[in-house]
């Protein structure tokens, strides 16, 4: 009796071991700060403090050295939209417009984010049958993203600031050659939408991996490399329809410069 009391002993001490083994994790600790996280709301902004507003167009090409955040491989920006999307945490809509005026239904959704091909099956008698599959359109394909934003000077705070409206990937169309023809987005998210989203996700940071940096942060602070390719105006003109090369780039500076002087023209010194 005292051998089997002994056995069943080191048993249950091996089970209570084996069943106290922490989960398995790649990491120093579970990652929870981002998960948690709430984003804080805009402060609330009155029509009437709005003196003055002027709406820009941007473009981010993530192949500059300081988007390379954004085609991370294991989290690039184009994914965690997408992956938004078909989660029902983010409504899209449709490219014709910027003014987010018709939501992507879930049919257009899935033709958008997959690309329609056929592979050949054979069978035994060597007879083809061709199969539809559905291929995850590749962030790689994605290389530039187009902003929306508005500038505006709220004098409430006599302050000059800055909100992103909305983002579109854009991805380019070729030619049956494979020579490229034009770009076109994909669709258009609304920012107030996204930023939820962008709270809880991790972006790269090259300097220290500890950083609990996200993608919210990142584009709240600008951290980020883009060119304007169009101001509101009369015309509703892009400057590449009236201007190429480096005409278009010193332009793009002149709107800039001209944004940031009109805060700097309403103080006296």
């Amino acid at each position: 009796m005292k051998f089997l009391s002994a056995s069943l002993f080191m048993l249950l001490l091996f089970s209570t071991t084996l069943s106290s083994q922490p989960a398995p994790i790649s990491d120093l600790v579970e990652s929870k700060i981002l998960k948690e996280k709430s984003v804080l709301p805009y402060p609330p902004v009155q029509e009437r403090d709005i003196m003055w507003k002027k709406y820009v167009w941007r473009i981010i090409d993530v192949r500059e050295k300081m988007n390379l955040p954004f085609v991370y491989p294991q989290a690039p920006f184009f994914e965690i939209m997408t992956n938004a999307a078909q989660n029902g945490e983010l409504d899209l809509f449709s490219p014709e417009d910027d003014h987010f005026s018709y939501n992507l239904s879930d049919n257009e959704l899935q033709e958008m984010l997959f690309d329609q091909d056929t592979v050949e099956v054979w069978d035994d008698d060597f007879n083809v049958t061709l199969v539809p599959i559905k291929n995850n359109l590749n962030y790689e394909n994605v290389k530039r993203f187009r902003v929306k934003e508005v500038w505006y000077f709220d004098s409430h705070y006599s302050v000059l600031k800055v909100r992103i409206l909305g983002i579109a990937p854009l991805i380019e169309v070729l030619d049956e050659a494979g020579n490229f023809k034009y770009e076109r987005p994909l669709f258009w998210a609304a920012y107030n939408q996204l930023r939820p989203v962008l709270a809880k996700e991790r972006v790269f940071n090259n300097q220290n991996d500890a950083a609990n940096t996200s993608w919210e942060d990142l584009m709240e602070m600008r951290y980020f490399a883009s060119t304007i390719i169009k101001a509101s105006n009369v015309h509703d003109r892009k400057i590449e329809d009236y201007l190429t090369g480096v005409d278009a780039l010193l332009e793009a500076e002149k709107i800039k410069q001209e944004i940031f002087n009109f805060e700097h023209d309403l103080w006296s010194y």
